[in-house]
């Protein structure tokens, strides 16, 4: 069973579809016509994606470790109105194809890359969550003359912070003997006490069915990744949007990227896009508008 079919309540949103095709989404009760479509990465490895409206900048959603494109749905419903919006499955996620040796940053970058290549996008507001953090900063270093902005979400809290190889394995080691069981238990952390039962069981029991090969190296370059020296060589502005769940050291982040700035939303956990859509929308495009010139 592909993992995306156990997000049965939010896929139930978007039928499944063949390679081109399209669904009507409800947002806002109107009917958002959603394009479904597979590019090549540059290695060769198929991605898939899904677009939806016009205007710039366009919005392009990259989701988090073990996640896939349908963790945007809200956020794809919301600006599609008013933007080009694209989620993507990066490589080995989702719907995406798998049998990659790489599955460092800088591969996952080139993925995106390859979609907003594919859909000539001129003008860019690349948002990731987690994982997807470190990929759109590095997509952004791949295609500067394209990105207008870039908005991390819950990621790049204590970029001083590196982990050791001791530390790292010490969390990687219990994945390789059970790595349901333990992705399980850890995603579940990620919650808060008052979150909807629904929304953390569903998130759990997905991310739980990560293919091992792809998420255990995945997390060792997401935790070895140098985040201030990303930050740093990003020329185009920053907005993190995070949690209050974990500290933010913004200070910290600044000695990297002088004029990053952060919106903070309190008592949520490490899903705000999807704990509290309608404030984390409201941040995003407040966001997107002060970092382009918008209204």
């Amino acid at each position: 069973m592909n993992r995306r079919t156990l997000l049965v309540p939010v896929l139930a949103l978007l039928p499944a579809l063949a390679p081109g095709g399209s669904a009507a989404s409800p947002a806002a009760g109107k009917q958002t016509a959603i394009e479904v479509r597979t590019v090549k990465a540059p290695d060769g490895l198929d991605l898939r994606y899904e677009a939806a409206g016009s205007g710039e900048p366009a919005l392009v959603f990259v989701h988090g470790w073990s996640c896939d494109r349908s963790y945007w749905r809200a956020q794809m419903d919301h600006f599609a109105p008013s933007h080009r919006v694209v989620a993507i499955d990066l490589g080995g996620h989702g719907e995406s194809g798998l049998g990659r040796e790489d599955w460092s940053m800088t591969a996952f970058a080139g993925d995106v890359r390859a979609v907003v290549e594919a859909l000539d996008l001129r003008r860019v507001v690349l948002i990731g969550h987690s994982m997807g953090g470190p990929v759109i900063v590095e997509a952004a270093r791949l295609m500067p003359d394209r990105v207008a902005a870039v908005v991390p979400v819950d990621f790049f809290n204590d970029v001083d912070a590196p982990m050791s190889d001791e530390e790292l394995e010490r969390r990687v080691a219990p994945m390789r003997a059970d790595f349901r069981t333990v992705t399980d238990g850890m995603v579940r952390s990620f919650f808060p006490p008052d979150a909807d039962p629904t929304l953390v069981e569903r998130v759990a029991t997905d991310m739980s069915a990560a293919p091992p090969e792809v998420a255990i190296p995945a997390l060792q370059h997401t935790f070895r990744y140098d985040q201030g020296a990303g930050l740093a060589a990003v020329g185009a502005p920053v907005r993190l949007i995070n949690a209050d769940f974990w500290p933010t050291d913004l200070a910290a982040a600044r000695e990297h990227k002088p004029d990053l700035g952060l919106a903070v939303m309190p008592a949520v956990g490490h899903f705000v896009m999807m704990e509290e859509p309608e404030e984390f929308n409201r941040l995003l495009e407040r966001a997107v508008d002060e970092l382009t010139g918008g209204p």
